[in-house]
C-alpha cells in the first residue's frame, strides 16, 4: 500500500478535489506499479543575469518491484531550470555544459521511463508532423509567426532527436527527423524577414550537416530494403554494394554532435522567450499576411514553372525541384490556420501525388549512383544501373504530369477580390 497526499499546490482548487473524491472512492488500497529510486544533487548558478538550478538525478525507475515481472531503467539526468531572469542566461548555461560535457537533449521524463517499463515497450513510435498553434485573440504579427512555426517544427524534432541520441536506430524515427530539419530550415529560409535579425545565421549549418549525416544512413537502408529486393524482381544477379561491408555510423552520433545539441538549446530558447530579442521591429498582422502570400505564390509559380519542363531540367536542376516542392508544402502547411479559405486543404492535397512521383523518382537516382559506385569490385552492378537509367525518362514524364496538377489548385492565400470568389 502506497500512503498518497494532495500536495499544497492542489489543495483547495478543482484539481485537489476531483483528486480527493477520487482516492476516497476508490474501494482499495493504492498499489505501487512503477518508483523513482533517485539521488539528487542541487546547485545555483548565476549565468547573463539568470539564476539556474542545477539538479543532477542519479538512481533507476522500476516497474513491478518485487515480482518477476520486475523492470528497471537507469536514470543519469542533469536538469537545468530558470529560476529567475531571462531565458538567455539558462540558455547561455545551458549550452556550454552540453558542449563541455558533452550533455545531449532528453525529452523522456521519469513518469514516462516508468510507463515505458509498464508497457513492455523497448521502443516508442516515431512523432510525426503537426500545425503550428496560433493565439485566437489576436491575428499574429511576424514574431508571433516564427515562433509558432519554429515550436511547431520542434515539437517533432526533439521527441526523435531524444530517442536516436539515446541509442535507438529506428528508420521511422531518422525519417522523421529530417522531415523535422527540412521543415524547419524551411521556415528559416521562408520567415526570416517576418522580425527581421531574430533568427540566427549559425543555426543553418550545424542543421545542414546533421540533415546529411542521417541522409546519408536512409540512403543506404532505402538501397538494400527497397530497391534491392526490386531489382531481384527484374532478374538482377545478387550485388555486393560498398555499403554492405563498411560499418555504419550510428545515427545518434550525427545528433549527439555538440553543435547539433546547441542548436537544439538556442531554438528552445527562442520559443520561450516572452519577447523577442531583436534589433528590428517585427512585422505587423497585416504586413506579415502580405508576405506570406508573396512568398507562398513564388513558391507555387516556380513550381508550375518546373513542372511544365520537367523532363528538359538537368539533374541538378530536377532535384532542386523536388526541394522547392517540399518548402512549398511545408510552407503551406505552416501558414494555412493564418488564413479564412478552406481551400487550403484542397490545395496541399494536390501536392502530394506530385512530392511521391518526385520522391519515387529521387530515390532512383540515388540508387543508380550507389550501384554505379559499385561496378569497380562488381560487375554485376550494371544490371542494377542499366536498369535504373532505363526507367528515368518514364519518371521524369511521371513527374511532369504530377507537378501539372498542382496549377490549377486553389490558391488559399489569395486576397478575395470584393463581391466575387478567390480562385
Amino acid at each position: 500500500m502506497v500512503a498518497l497526499r494532495i500536495g499544497r499546490g492542489h489543495h483547495g482548487t478543482p484539481v485537489g478535489e476531483r483528486l480527493a473524491k477520487a482516492l476516497a472512492g476508490a474501494g482499495a488500497p493504492l498499489a505501487e506499479i512503477y518508483a523513482t529510486d533517485i539521488w539528487r544533487l542541487t546547485r545555483n548558478l548565476r549565468a547573463g543575469g539568470s539564476t539556474v538550478e542545477l539538479a543532477l538525478d542519479l538512481g533507476k525507475v522500476v516497474a513491478h518491484a518485487g515480482t518477476p515481472e520486475a523492470r528497471e531503467s537507469p536514470v543519469c539526468e542533469l536538469e537545468l531550470e530558470l529560476q529567475r531572469g531571462p531565458v538567455s542566461g539558462l540558455v547561455a548555461l545551458a549550452q556550454r555544459w552540453s558542449q563541455q560535457h558533452g550533455l545531449w537533449f532528453s525529452t523522456v521524463s521519469k513518469a514516462e521511463r516508468g510507463e515505458r517499463l509498464l508497457a513492455g515497450l523497448a521502443a516508442v513510435p516515431a512523432v510525426k508532423a503537426l500545425p503550428p498553434r496560433f493565439s485566437q485573440d489576436a491575428p499574429p504579427d511576424g514574431a508571433a509567426v516564427q515562433r509558432a512555426v519554429v515550436a511547431s517544427c520542434l515539437a517533432q524534432m526533439l521527441p526523435n532527436a531524444s530517442e536516436i541520441a539515446a541509442g535507438s536506430e529506428d528508420e521511422e524515427q531518422v525519417h522523421q527527423l529530417r522531415i523535422g530539419i527540412r521543415r524547419l530550415r524551411t521556415a528559416l529560409r521562408a520567415l526570416g524577414e517576418l522580425a527581421p535579425a531574430a533568427f540566427d545565421a549559425a543555426w543553418e549549418p550545424p542543421l545542414v550537416e546533421a540533415f546529411r549525416a542521417l541522409g546519408a544512413l536512409r540512403d543506404r537502408v532505402q538501397v538494400v530494403q527497397r530497391m534491392a529486393p526490386r531489382l531481384r524482381e527484374a532478374g538482377a544477379p545478387a550485388i555486393s554494394l560498398p555499403a554492405d561491408n563498411a560499418p555504419s555510423p550510428p545515427a545518434g552520433d550525427a545528433v549527439r554532435a555538440p553543435a547539433f545539441q546547441a542548436v537544439l538549446v538556442a531554438l528552445i530558447g527562442f520559443t520561450a522567450a516572452e519577447v523577442p530579442n531583436v534589433s528590428e521591429p517585427s512585422l505587423n498582422p497585416k504586413a506579415t499576411l502580405r508576405l506570406l502570400r508573396k512568398r507562398l505564390q513564388q513558391l507555387h509559380s516556380k513550381t508550375v514553372r518546373d513542372g511544365k519542363r520537367f523532363e528538359m531540367l538537368a539533374a541538378e536542376s530536377q532535384h532542386r525541384a523536388r526541394k522547392r516542392l517540399k518548402r512549398l508544402r511545408y510552407l503551406g502547411e505552416f501558414v494555412a490556420p493564418l488564413f479564412v479559405d478552406t481551400g487550403a486543404k484542397r490545395y496541399l492535397a494536390r501536392l502530394g501525388p506530385a512530392q511521391d512521383a518526385l520522391g519515387e523518382f529521387n530515390d532512383e537516382a540515388v540508387a543508380c549512383a550507389l550501384y554505379r559506385e559499385a561496378v569497380e569490385r562488381d560487375a554485376g552492378a550494371w544490371f542494377a544501373v542499366g536498369w535504373f537509367s532505363a526507367r528515368r525518362s518514364a519518371g521524369a514524364r511521371a513527374c511532369r504530369k504530377a507537378l501539372g496538377g498542382i496549377a490549377g489548385g486553389p490558391r488559399f492565400w489569395r486576397e478575395r477580390k470584393r463581391g466575387g470568389a478567390g480562385d
